[in-house]
């Protein structure tokens, strides 16, 4: 074979393990340029990737920017991403990821190892009394009636991880979904709330998760 038709496979390989897209359910956080706090410093949302190539990402969010806005995230297992929004969905949005030949060559290997492995991990201890929803966007409702699209991070049967533009005071009650709760804590990226009676674990995903 000569050189030259190694250089061809090479290149048609690269482009190839670039162009892997595959879905996932993946925790991360992000920030949009132009969302920031009283102190202008980025807010922090939490977020979870759901198709993921090298080239772009799409994030399941519960703050959308506009298209063509910076958005700075980082993806477990994947690491720290930044891009533009390329395409806005219902309920997150599409973005590009800017990155160097070898960066993305690096991003690139991640992805066929999710891919390779992302069946066989093993489950941890909490697997049991903390569920990731399959469909992790919501309604929170709050005290004065207002609504407001959040994500849900994870939940149990006795309370649930939320991220959403408005952090709500620790005692604040509101409900997630159809289930009443109160603000308990506050986290980088959200917000953890208690719910004011233990929920049956047969039918608490269906009342947590409500359009």
């Amino acid at each position: 074979m000569s050189p030259n038709a190694m250089e061809s496979d090479d290149v048609v390989f690269v482009e190839r393990r670039h162009d892997i897209r595959i879905i996932v359910s993946i925790p991360g956080r992000y920030s949009l340029a132009e969302r920031r706090d009283a102190h202008g410093q980025r807010r922090v949302f939490s977020c979870r990737a759901v198709n993921v190539s090298a080239r772009a990402i799409a994030l399941a969010a519960p703050v959308i920017g506009k298209t063509g806005e910076r958005v700075m995230a980082h993806i477990e297992h994947l690491g720290k991403l930044e891009g533009l929004i390329m395409r806005v969905l219902g309920q997150g949005f599409v973005m590009s990821i800017l990155a160097s030949d070898d960066e993305r060559d690096r991003l690139a290997a991640k992805i066929e190892w999710l891919e390779n492995y992302k069946n066989h991990e093993a489950q941890d201890q909490r697997s049991h009394e903390r569920m990731v929803p399959a469909d992790p966007c919501t309604k929170m409702i709050l005290s004065d009636g207002s609504t407001e699209t959040c994500l849900v991070l994870d939940f149990s049967v006795s309370g649930a991880a939320v991220s959403a533009d408005t952090v709500p005071e620790i005692g604040t009650a509101l409900a997630i979904g159809k289930v009443v709760g109160r603000v308990v804590r506050h986290f980088v990226g959200g917000f953890g709330v208690q719910f004011i009676e233990r929920q049956n674990p047969d039918v608490v995903e269906s009342l947590v998760i409500r359009k």
